[in-house]
């Protein structure tokens, strides 16, 4: 029996042997909070065997069995039984894509693989480049390549330090080297750009699997369909299809799999004009398309100018440039896979079709265009190459042969849209544009300044109409800032000449090693910022993560393969003085400022995220305030017992929005998960300040929005005319008929969710 989605609660599991326990039972002892909170379903980070020591279970080494370090398919039935018993269930966040191989003898397949060459049963599982090396594997493991002198031979494997390799049956005698020499695979340095498979993206650690196969689809989806047939589980999240080389037929083998009852999201970044293809069987996205606009709708288009002339020091270069470097550099072996792949399958070479296939890539804006609804996006992206580049033509035109046949170089090209565009994009561009970093958010654009209202209300009706139970969200393990911080920086756009009085103070008082990194990290601080006590000692360490992380990932004065010690030892430096010096005054007013707005926003977001067209997660803890930054950071451990409490009490105010909110969505499920969706205009001269909805004929949700310049005005005569009957606010318990005052209408909290109570 498949329990209905109607809300989902976000948990990042991890096993004893990461250090910080939350397994099966922890989760099971939680089951009684979730169901009072209201969610009907667990949401679980992936839960198949992972890396020893893993925190977050993406690096899979075995796909055909539940992670003993969580507790088994024991601990799984415990789980599922829990919640059963309270009329809740289970959706299970599972990796298609790519298998950690980091760790080699703890993945069998790629270790036979490694011992056996195109000898092993499991040669066929993962995507090799079997050309680039004679046969063999090349495996960028060493820090250089003359770190393979060091290799020993120890019984059956290779060792070097605490890493090891199989040797080959029969090919064990003689010298370290010797014996390397005769394996079907090569250690090499990994500065040397090659590599022997497809990763994900470019992580050395996580090697592509051919899904495509039917013989590896049934070898990795076993254990899940074993989930289904029992009864475990109701639903999956899909992780990165795009990285598959078929995402629609992988999807609908699955589906097929599964049954038609199975809920089914995917990972599926969506650009900010990009429709999701309407013919996948799933329900949806996991929820990124949502967060942009319900983000969005909170920011002032009035702050762009202002902000955009503040961070004029430090505008990242063209989107098609960075990913063009991505291409050419951290994805060069992808890049020269590609290249012998479109030569052989097109059957001619050109001079130039490394920088033509680089080109091309750059002008593709979504992850991957071989959807059917996206046809048109590649004859497009050719077109402007080739008006772009005409000394190009002549490789463009022995792209579209290869293309034009039945081969791979399709799908590869695809496959490096997707890396280039992560690569760029998210871990780039997110880095490196300081106008207003609450934008840059997986699936959003920082070149679209919010989202207007007319927007909003449209994309939430067609997304009633067309994908009613895809996943919607506010913060997740991939977001770069958590809901609350993300809340609080929009909020300058709303005072941006007062926010650049503050960047300017604090700079002198307190100059940045980099302007660059300073105004991407002003904005950073001041979204985590205490405005009601000094930055403790735990908070300070984990600002040091953060601003390392993004300076690196920003890659303009230190990076990840080259740190600049010097200049990340100036970074940590900086932010003591801004901790410790007169520059804190100045944030500390600053963000005692902005709260009340900031607190406001937060809520209402909050409860447009749980209302709006789609099936709310709840991310790990959100249900309170939160200040996470990226990963790891947002996956810290939560503390349930302070939960707990604050649900026994009742007065904490998100705690409040949350829980009644999935409460409205339990009593009236039709109106959510069948109901459409209704813009509900006000009137008066703040009218722009209020933005109302109704789903299906009984639930009308209410926030306001830009409550700096509303606080300075005032709501005046601005009024909300109710449908007819009488309607009771599920938060504050408020009665409502006819035409109701603003200022009466928020007179408890900014979030309104009001439920017809009249019959």
């Amino acid at each position: 029996m498949i329990t209905r989605v109607l809300s989902t609660y976000r948990l990042q599991l991890r096993g004893a042997d990461s250090g910080e326990r939350f397994d099966f039972d922890d989760a099971a002892a939680l089951v009684d909070y979730l169901d009072e909170l209201g969610v009907s379903h667990l949401y679980l980070s992936p839960i198949l065997t992972a890396v020893t020591g893993s925190s977050h279970g993406y690096d899979v080494t075995d796909p055909t069995c539940v992670s003993p370090a969580l507790g088994g398919p024991d601990g799984l039935a415990r789980l599922s039984a829990a919640a059963r018993a309270r009329g809740m269930g289970l959706i299970v966040d599972i990796v298609p894509n790519h298998l950690g191989v980091g760790r080699p003898e703890q993945n069998r397949w790629w270790w036979d693989v490694l011992r056996a060459g195109r000898g092993s049963p499991y040669a066929a599982f993962f995507d090799i480049d079997w050309d680039l090396d004679g046969g063999r594997i090349v495996l960028p493991v060493l820090g250089s390549d003359s770190d393979a002198e060091d290799l020993r031979v120890d019984g059956d494997v290779l060792r070097l330090g605490e890493r090891c390799w199989p040797i080959a049956e029969g090919t064990g005698a003689g010298s370290a080297a010797a014996v390397h020499d005769r394996q079907h695979y090569r250690l090499v340095g990994w500065r040397r750009g090659i590599c022997g498979y497809r990763r994900f993206f470019s992580i050395t650690d996580l090697a592509a699997l051919r899904q495509e196969d039917p013989e590896v689809f049934d070898a990795c989806h076993a254990e899940v369909a074993r989930w289904f047939a029992e009864d475990l589980v109701d639903g999956v999240r899909i992780d990165h299809p795009d990285g598959l080389t078929d995402p629609v037929g992988y999807l609908r083998r699955l589906r097929a799999l599964l049954g038609p009852r199975a809920w089914i999201v995917i990972e599926k970044i969506l650009a900010a004009d990009e429709a999701l293809e309407p013919t996948l069987p799933i329900a949806g996205t996991t929820g990124y398309d949502a967060l942009r606009l319900i983000g969005g709708v909170f920011v002032d288009p009035a702050g762009a100018a202002d902000l955009t002339a503040l961070a004029a020091a430090a505008e990242p270069e063209p989107v098609a440039a960075l990913k063009t470097a991505a291409v050419s550099d951290t994805l060069a072996s992808e890049l020269d896979r590609l290249r012998r792949t479109v030569s052989a399958e097109a059957g001619t070479d050109d001079p130039q079709l490394a920088q033509a296939l680089a080109a091309l890539v750059a002008r593709i804006g979504v992850y991957r265009c071989d959807y059917p609804g996206l046809a048109a996006m590649l004859p497009t992206a050719l077109a402007h190459t080739a008006a772009a580049a005409p000394r190009l033509a002549t490789s463009l035109a022995v792209i579209a042969t290869a293309l034009a046949g039945d081969g791979t170089a399709g799908a590869r090209l695809q496959q490096l849209c997707g890396a280039a565009t992560a690569k760029a994009v998210e871990d780039c561009l997110f880095y490196r544009d300081a106008r207003l970093v609450s934008l840059n958010e997986v699936g959003g654009d920082p070149q679209r300044f919010g989202v207007s209202v007319a927007e909003f209300h449209h994309a939430n009706t067609l997304r009633a109409r067309h994908w009613p139970q895809a996943m919607t969200t506010l913060s997740t393990h991939d977001t770069k800032r958590g809901e609350d911080v993300r809340a609080r920086i929009s909020v300058l756009s709303q005072m941006p000449r007062r926010w650049a009085e503050v960047v300017r103070r604090c700079e002198q008082l307190a100059p940045s090693p980099a302007v660059d990194t300073g105004l991407f990290l002003w904005q950073n601080l001041i979204g985590v910022w205490p405005p009601d006590g000094p930055i403790s000692a735990t908070l300070r360490e984990r600002l040091r993560d953060y601003a390392r992380k993004a300076a690196r990932e920003a890659d303009r004065h230190t990076g990840w393969a080259d740190p600049d010690e010097q200049f990340e030892t100036a970074l940590t430096g900086w932010l003591d003085r801004v901790i410790d010096g007169p520059a804190a005054a100045e944030l500390t007013a600053l963000a005692t400022e902005i709260a009340p707005h900031a607190a406001s926003d937060g809520l209402a977001q909050k409860l447009l995220a749980l209302t709006v067209p789609g099936i709310p997660d709840v991310y790990q803890g959100t249900e309170l305030w939160e200040d996470s930054l990226v990963d790891p950071d947002n996956r810290r451990p939560v503390d349930f017992a302070a939960r707990r409490r604050e649900l026994g009490t009742g007065g904490h105010p998100k705690l409040q929005v949350v829980r009644a909110a999935l409460a409205v969505r339990r009593r009236h499920p039709r109106d959510f998960t069948d109901g459409d969706y209704r813009p509900v205009l006000a009137a008066g001269d703040a009218a722009a300040h209020l933005l109302a909805f109704r789903r299906g004929a009984d639930v009308l949700v209410a926030v306001p929005r830009l409550t700096v310049r509303l606080a300075a005005a005032g709501w005046a005569d601005t009024a909300l005319r109710l449908p007819a009957g009488t309607w009771t606010d599920a938060i504050s318990g408020a009665r409502h008929r006819g035409t109701v005052a603003a200022g009466t209408l928020f007179a408890t909290l900014p979030a309104v969710a009001l439920e017809r109570t009249d019959g």
